[in-house]
């Protein structure tokens, strides 16, 4: 059976032309290399490499073994730096699924700021609604899922983000910026404008309206959160979106809020890891640098736009 000392020390002898000189650069005596090459050739029945010849040549079998050994060799070696800056905590992976619409709003600057510290990290962003999130994080075809529904389980680990607030967007001469918060029957009559996600994943409909037995009048969806907020500008419906959309996103002056309920719709945005990838460096990097951007976005006044 082929192994990769095996693979080197036909390297060395077709590199030096030498069973004396190959042993020297593998730091073997020329006794146990020529040993070496004996077992392979009495494995496989093959000669690989003629006796009594100088410099040495390689038989038939012996040159596809070193052309085999000049493609892997330097593909195991590159691998093997991989995996030892992986296990000194200096590269990794890092497989996001997000599941919300509007983390994208915070997240471009956030995985900016990661890449620019960790430009070894390979990093993929999936959107976590299409699929269930966190059966693949289990699995390993994800590292870190966004969400806002925590759960009890002993193999995954939820790190606190930051908190946000729902909050109900609706043009300044709308009826309800009459009102100090939004009950939930004041929605019952309005086209409520949304990003194109189930009712069952959405903080408005899970916290807020389905509780209260209420249903507005019409959904219209849109993909992007500019759309959203042009619709409610232009007077074609009402948007709740997390606090954090109005901080980040230019918006018209004549855009208003009002909190879902008397207490505020309140929420955390939690980080989901497996619960052995924890304490890896860059992954509590991420963590960070999402809850200092936020807590930088808080002293900011929300962005407007003529």
């Amino acid at each position: 059976m082929i192994e990769r000392r095996h693979l080197r020390n036909l390297l060395a002898m077709a590199d030096t032309g030498s069973l004396a000189r190959a042993a020297e650069r593998l730091h073997l005596t020329p006794s146990a290399l020529s040993h070496q090459i004996k077992l392979l050739e009495d494995y496989y029945g093959l000669a690989l490499f003629h006796r009594h010849t100088k410099p040495i040549r390689l038989s038939a079998a012996g040159q596809k073994l070193v052309a085999l050994a000049r493609d892997t060799l330097p593909r195991f070696e590159q691998v093997e730096r991989e995996l030892a800056r992986i296990a000194a905590g200096d590269a990794g992976r890092l497989y996001l699924a997000i599941e919300c619409h509007a983390c994208f709003e915070w997240l471009m600057p956030v995985l900016a700021r990661f890449k620019a510290r960790w430009r070894a990290v390979d990093v993929d962003i999936r959107l976590g609604l299409a699929f269930d999130s966190l059966p693949a994080l289990r699995q390993g075809d994800i590292d870190l899922v966004i969400t806002s529904d925590p759960v009890e389980t002993p193999d995954l680990a939820f790190v606190p983000l930051f908190d946000y607030e729902g909050l109900l967007v609706l043009p300044d001469n709308h009826p309800l910026t009459a009102q100090p918060w939004i009950q939930p029957e004041h929605l019952a009559a309005e086209t409520l404008i949304t990003y194109p996600v189930p009712s069952a994943r959405m903080d408005v409909f899970k916290y807020f309206l389905q509780p209260a037995g209420v249903a507005p009048a019409a959904v219209r969806q849109a993909e992007l959160t500019a759309i959203i907020l042009l619709l409610v500008t232009s007077g074609q419906g009402v948007a709740a979106l997390p606090d954090w959309v109005m901080r980040h996103t230019p918006h018209s002056r004549s855009l208003v809020t009002r909190p879902l309920g008397a207490a505020g719709l309140h929420r955390t945005l939690y980080a989901a890891l497996r619960s052995g990838d924890r304490e890896l460096d860059y992954l509590r990097d991420f963590s960070n640098f999402a809850r200092e951007h936020q807590a930088a976005a808080h002293a900011e006044p929300e962005g407007t736009a003529p």
